[in-house]
């Protein structure tokens, strides 16, 4: 395959991050009732960098995520905004950048409140908490009115409260939202765990709105950062942690497959973001294993499908560097479940720059993925993602 030929896909990238800008919750809440609470950024003297605070609390680099290009290997990062690209957070340069890179469409994930809002818990406020998700998804909103056609907007949800969530459901669809995003371990942010019935109401409203839920890794404990030796340095450290968050999203599909939550509600779809797929075909034969050595079948004679089965008929594992193992997933269980991604412009994306070994998508598309039978290949760059957030 030529990379030219990759185009006649219309590729969907179905895990990229948009960079939120320094006034995405000061313009669109109230200073004056809520002072600094509001997020924000201000220069943090002591790390000579701009940095997103909740009041006091510091919370994160302001471009720490802006990695796309930079000059620098991770996790060294860009002090500011106006350092780095402007691809990363401004809508028209977006589509510029993704015509070079060869992506049709990009759904859009974000960053300064984690990955699935849990953040947003520390503010401590309720009402300002549920505004902070609001404006949120009004800001996405409103990036992506350049051209909803290439831009899919994926919702955040105030998930601590149960019907504030439903309400904002329905308000971000009216908004053009494709899908919702959701911590793996609520139970980390002191709620219910994952498969707690507790859930259902928002399994319910998903299902009954075609929404997927969208568990992207990291949304949740982050200790595995305090878990590696400092002797070992910060670039080998670093190099270490994207394959322990992306593995450990098994927990997402173990517990929402024993715990019922697939069986409950059979036409619901979920998707590991940013986890990869070479590991799952070995998660899935090791779960259909256990389950029957446990004796699952004898306590749950409702369950009417193996592990395997229920993850093929409902769950989604997204990947972007990978080539070897991504085809012998196929050969394992075909291309139904599989999506592509290029984590743009995270430190592990395929972007190419000056600190990096990526290649552009298109290239690497032709490359490594250009001998997967055509079937498979439209499926997983484009068909697969199409179907489920409801793009032409």
């Amino acid at each position: 395959m030529q990379p030219s030929d990759v185009d006649q896909y219309k590729v969907i990238d179905t895990d990229t991050h948009v960079i939120e800008p320094y006034d995405l919750w000061t313009s669109r809440l109230s200073v004056e009732r809520w002072g600094d609470k509001v997020p924000h950024v201000r220069w943090d003297e002591a790390l000579q960098e701009d940095a997103w605070f909740f009041g006091e609390k510091r919370v994160g680099a302001a471009a720490g995520a802006a990695q796309a290009g930079w000059n620098q290997f991770p996790p060294q990062h860009p002090p500011r905004l106006g350092d780095v690209d402007p691809a990363t957070w401004n809508a028209e340069e977006r589509l510029r950048i993704m015509d070079k890179y060869g992506i049709w469409s990009a759904v859009l994930y974000p960053n300064v409140a984690g990955f699935g809002a849990g953040k947003m818990l520390t503010i401590g406020d309720h009402e300002l908490m549920l505004a902070c998700v609001r404006a949120y998804n009004d800001f996405l909103a409103e990036y992506c009115a350049i051209d909803p056609r290439r831009f899919v907007p994926i919702m955040a949800l105030p998930f601590w409260d149960l019907e504030a969530t439903e309400a904002e459901i329905e308000r971000a669809l009216a908004l053009g939202h494709k899908g919702v995003i959701m911590t793996g371990e609520p139970g980390f942010w002191n709620m219910p765990k994952l498969a707690d019935p507790h859930w259902d109401r928002l399994w319910a409203t998903c299902q009954a709105n075609g929404l997927s839920v969208n568990f992207h890794i990291g949304s949740g404990d982050m200790s595995i950062f305090d878990r590696a030796y400092d002797g070992a340095g910060e670039h080998a450290n670093y190099a270490g942690f994207g394959v322990q968050f992306g593995v450990a999203n098994v927990s997402v599909v173990a517990n929402l497959i024993t715990g019922g939550v697939c069986h409950r509600f059979p036409d619901l779809k979920f998707v590991s973001v940013e986890s990869g797929v070479g590991w799952l075909p070995f998660a899935l034969e090791h779960l259909d294993w256990q389950w029957k050595n446990c004796g699952v079948p004898q306590e749950h004679p409702e369950y009417d499908l193996l592990p395997s089965e229920y993850f093929l008929r409902q769950m989604y594992g997204c990947f972007w560097f990978e080539g070897p193992t991504v085809k012998a997933a196929i050969e394992q269980f075909g291309s139904d479940w599989i999506l592509y991604e290029s984590d743009f412009p995270h430190p592990t994306s395929m972007a190419p720059g000056p600190a990096s070994s990526a290649v552009e998508p298109r290239e690497y598309i032709a490359k490594e993925l250009g001998d997967i039978p055509e079937p498979h290949l439209r499926k997983i760059l484009h068909d697969n993602a199409a179907a489920l957030y409801h793009l032409d």
